[in-house]
Formats: C-alpha cells, structure tokens, sequence
C-alpha cells in the first residue's frame, strides 16, 4: 500500500468516526431539532411563491398530485399508486395510506383525497385561517421555555 493510500485511508477512518461516534451525538443535541415537516425544505404547493400556504393551494396541488398517481385512471389510488403521492411531495414521502382511506375499503378516492386536511395546515395554521404564514412557523419552531417549575437541588433531598 502507498503512503498515500494509507493516509488517504486514516483520514477517512478519523472522518467516519467523527461523525459517528460520541462526539457527532453531542454537537446534534446541542443543536435545536429541525421540525420533520421542513426537513427537506417548504413545501412545493405555494402555487404564487409568496410563502404563505393555503387550503385552496393544497387543494389545488392535491387535485393535479391524484390525477398523475391514478395511472390506471379509475378515480381511486390503491397502494401501489400512493407510492406515488409519496415521492412527489417531501412532506408526504411518510404518509400513511389509512390516513387518506377514511372508509377503509383499500382505495383512496379523489374526494378522500382532497378533502383530507393537509397535515402542514393543521401543523402550523394556528389562527384557523387555512393560511399558514412564515411568522406562525416560525412560532411553531421556537424555542420553548421550561415546562413547569425549575428544580431546586434542595427540593430532591428534603
């Protein structure tokens, strides 16, 4: 082996185990946890790009996602076509089907569909608007205080 595939090597090693050992799992709690619904970005569906999300633009997003995932075009998505739903929009990639299926015969209607409340909206739209702005996102995402009294260390052995 060359010298610099060795160091090549151990460089990788330290990498990897930087990353993955001890010290990775302290820097990734220090840090505040990322809301799952923004992991991979805002979502795709604001249809007029001003960062407020609505119900008529979900609606809206949600009409055009079932008619591409209907391959067989019978006005139901079974299983296999939701796989589709799922890759389309990174806040549905862990949908669940039952969630969609109200009635629970295997299929998802259009109605079942569209007309399900979007998990974003219910997520973020805290005034019941059926808009979500930027302001009630970040609200959402903001630190918490403490919940309930502090401690005193005298408290745990008196």
């Amino acid at each position: 082996m060359s010298r610099g595939n060795l160091l090549c090597g151990i460089v990788v090693a330290v990498e990897l185990l930087l990353t993955s050992g001890p010290l990775a799992l302290a820097q990734s709690t220090a840090q505040p946890a990322q809301d799952g619904m923004l992991r991979n970005g805002p979502p795709i569906w604001d249809a007029n790009r001003d960062g407020v999300y609505t119900c008529d633009e979900w609606k809206s997003f949600a009409e055009r996602l079932f008619a591409s995932a209907d391959r067989n075009h019978d006005g139901k998505l079974d299983p296999s076509e939701f796989v589709t739903v799922q890759k389309a929009e990174a806040s549905l990639a862990e949908a669940d089907f039952g969630y969609f299926d109200e009635n629970q015969d295997g299929k998802i209607t259009r109605k079942e569909f569209v007309e399900k409340p979007n998990a974003f909206i219910l997520r973020f739209d805290r005034n019941g608007d059926c808009r979500v702005t930027g302001d009630e996102i970040r609200a959402a995402n903001a630190p918490k205080g403490p919940q309930g009294p502090a401690e005193r260390p005298r408290d745990r052995f008196h």
